[in-house]
């Protein structure tokens, strides 16, 4: 019952946004009472398959659910455009009012304008998202660093978000990319999946082929403690992925040592408070003659943790660099950094844009990732 509330109530505010979205622009385009109708219509169905976006990756199974799955979810990167364009338009009509300038032509075209470019940014940003991402080379200058690690890489991948539209093919793709790159180590800093075990496994399955000679490594996000996380880790985990669970590994090259460390996600103890994130422990019965300590981090708000307990190094991702406009501006609400390569004290942090998109396959102005982070000496 309270499910149903919930429901209704959701659906409820996505009719009201819809319905200042109607108010606001099809007087204002002219079209008469048959456009009107029209846009009426094509906003409500917008409010109906939003919804339906929204509760995607627990949509249940029929012949129509993949494709219903799809149809919320290019909705909802539509409306939220849509949403965010109307808004600035009223800012717009009103900063000309107060000026006295713009007019009946400047409130027709802009009333025109602003659903034409909510469709051109909702289609850039589908080619951004479903095409392979890219590779991101970064550098990290490390004090003291042994020669022997002088240029040892990690490929980084992040919030790939296997669910409601990221299948198999897609993490093939990014499988492919990544083997390519020949690093020293691999990292999936969490997110990985939208579902159940039951509903993924088949589409998840090409992680078992990623392949470096110091290992793969995974950490939890805080989409795995939505989808079932203990079934999350032992599917990783028979995949072949080292799952590094407020723990750590040692690498050798000759006399010189790195650590590649693992915590869980910043909020797990919410799921499950054996899981408590804790950079302490993951660091905790390291040889002393450990010269680069790199930590796997999902939320770059575990930073000063890290560098409390005396890392060089955080891997992060989870901000997707704010995946589209605006909501890169909501990020730093949360997190310390959106993305790149930052600074904690002594600490590096790098935040990585992604390798897939969450919900709407969208992404504008902030391109997804492959990361290749290569050590080199300060």
């Amino acid at each position: 019952m309270a499910r149903q509330r919930s429901s209704l109530s959701l659906l409820a505010i996505l009719a009201l946004l819809h319905l200042y979205i109607g108010v606001r622009l099809l007087p204002a385009m002219g079209l008469g009472l048959p456009g009107i109708v029209i846009g009426t219509l094509l906003l409500a169905l917008s409010a109906a398959l939003v919804r339906i976006g929204l509760g995607a990756p627990n949509l249940r199974r029929s012949r129509w659910s993949e494709q219903l799955s799809w149809a919320g979810l290019l909705a909802m990167g539509l409306f939220s455009s849509l949403f965010v364009l109307t808004l600035l338009r009223d800012v717009a009509l009103l900063v000309l009012a107060l000026f006295k300038a713009g007019g009946p032509v400047f409130t027709r075209d802009s009333a025109v304008a602003v659903p034409l470019v909510a469709l051109l940014v909702t289609a850039i940003g589908f080619v951004n998202a479903r095409r392979v991402a890219r590779v991101v080379r970064v550098d990290v200058p490390i004090a003291g660093l042994p020669p022997a690690f002088d240029g040892y890489s990690i490929a980084q991948i992040s919030d790939i978000h296997v669910g409601p539209t990221i299948k198999r093919p897609y993490l093939n793709a990014i499988v492919n990319k990544v083997n390519g790159l020949k690093a020293d180590a691999i990292a999936v800093t969490g997110d990985l999946v939208d579902g159940s075990v039951q509903r993924l496994a088949m589409h998840t399955e090409p992680l078992g082929r990623l392949s470096a000679p110091d290992g793969t490594f995974f950490v939890t996000g805080n989409h795995e403690y939505y989808s079932g996380a203990e079934q999350w880790i032992a599917e990783v985990r028979r995949l072949g992925l080292r799952v590094l669970m407020n723990e750590h590994v040692i690498r050798r090259r000759g006399d010189a040592s790195l650590m590649i460390a693992g915590v869980t996600d910043y909020t797990a103890q919410l799921f499950n408070p054996a899981h408590k994130s804790d950079p302490q422990q993951a660091i905790a019965g390291a040889p002393g003659d450990v010269a680069v300590k790199i930590l796997l981090a999902h939320q770059p708000r575990s930073a000063p943790a890290a560098a409390e307990a005396g890392f060089d190094l955080q891997l992060s991702g989870h901000t997707h660099g704010g995946q589209f406009f605006p909501w890169n501006l909501f990020v730093p609400l949360q997190q310390p950094f959106v993305a790149g390569l930052n600074r904690v004290r002594s600490l590096w942090v790098y935040t990585s844009r992604g390798t897939g998109y969450w919900g709407p396959p969208k992404r504008f102005g902030a391109p997804s990732e492959i990361t290749l982070v290569r050590l080199v000496a300060a």
